[in-house]
């Protein structure tokens, strides 16, 4: 392990390495557009869960190319998702036990940090500076906040985006979020998204529900609701027309016009995921 001078600046020691983790979402990516030539000698990383939409993977190879960098693609011991949840006898994970952030995120980036000094870059924008989230609390790492130290806002991160030509990830069309297809942080409205967009991938995250029979207790993606209920032809109508309400009474508009019409909240959830 280095260890850095005594009152030395970590901004310029050279004994601290620099590093991004990504998520596939806006703020992360338009961190790493912004801080691309600020810190020539960052280090870019994506924890994979293999559960994460093709539109991401997508999304984070058009940013390698403009980042003229690698993304690290981190794995808890090379493990995936589904073989994490076999060690979890199928025990599915939810906001109350989050062991999908825990495994999955938090753990691999640890262990990629190591023990070396570390300046970790965190997307957080100045107009969301109450937003809470997992950081780290290795005494190795200092945490950096760019967009708050700079005052960038919602709207200088769409302009990020457009200007460097890789614009907003395509499933913002119908999502609000990054992170693993079937996250139980959507909203239903983004679960109709799913349906509608990658059918095969919403059978496949319906296949993970079950019920215990010795209990009786469900284990559902959305809280008091399967998926098959939710995918009823009347059931998807309802959660459109629901949706649609919403809009309607949201006095609050979005400054970012390419996103507005879509969600009128920011995602909830994991920072780790959602940045």
């Amino acid at each position: 392990m280095q260890t850095p001078t005594t009152n030395s600046n970590p901004d310029t020691d050279k004994s601290y390495r620099h590093i991004l983790g990504l998520s596939g979402g806006k703020d992360s990516t338009a961190l790493a557009i912004y801080m691309r030539d600020r810190v020539p000698e960052m280090e870019y990383f994506f924890c994979d869960t293999e559960k994460e939409l093709d539109e991401t993977y997508s999304y984070l190879s058009k940013l390698e190319q403009y980042l003229c960098k690698p993304i690290v693609r981190l794995k808890y011991d090379g493990l995936g998702f589904d073989q994490i949840l076999k060690m979890k006898n199928g025990y599915l994970p939810s906001p109350q036990v989050r062991w999908c952030t825990e495994l999955l995120k938090i753990k691999p980036f640890e262990r990629y940090v190591g023990d070396a000094p570390v300046l970790s870059y965190v997307g957080i924008r100045a107009d969301e500076m109450s937003r809470k989230g997992y950081i780290s609390t290795k005494p190795n790492i200092i945490a950096r906040f760019p967009f708050i130290e700079d005052g960038i806002k919602r709207e200088d991160v769409a302009r990020i985006l457009e200007q460097s030509g890789l614009g907003f990830p395509d499933y913002y069309k119908w999502r609000s979020r990054s992170g693993c297809f079937f996250c139980f942080y959507q909203q239903r409205r983004e679960w109709v998204g799913l349906l509608e967009k990658h059918p095969d991938l919403f059978k496949e995250a319906m296949a993970y529900e079950k019920i215990d029979l010795a209990t009786g207790i469900a284990y559902t993606w959305v809280q008091g609701e399967s998926l098959a209920e939710l995918s009823k032809p009347e059931r998807v109508a309802q959660i459109k027309q629901e949706y649609e309400r919403r809009q309607q009474t949201t006095t609050k508009q979005k400054s970012d016009s390419s996103l507005k019409e879509v969600f009128s909240d920011e995602p909830t959830g994991c920072l780790i995921c959602h940045l």
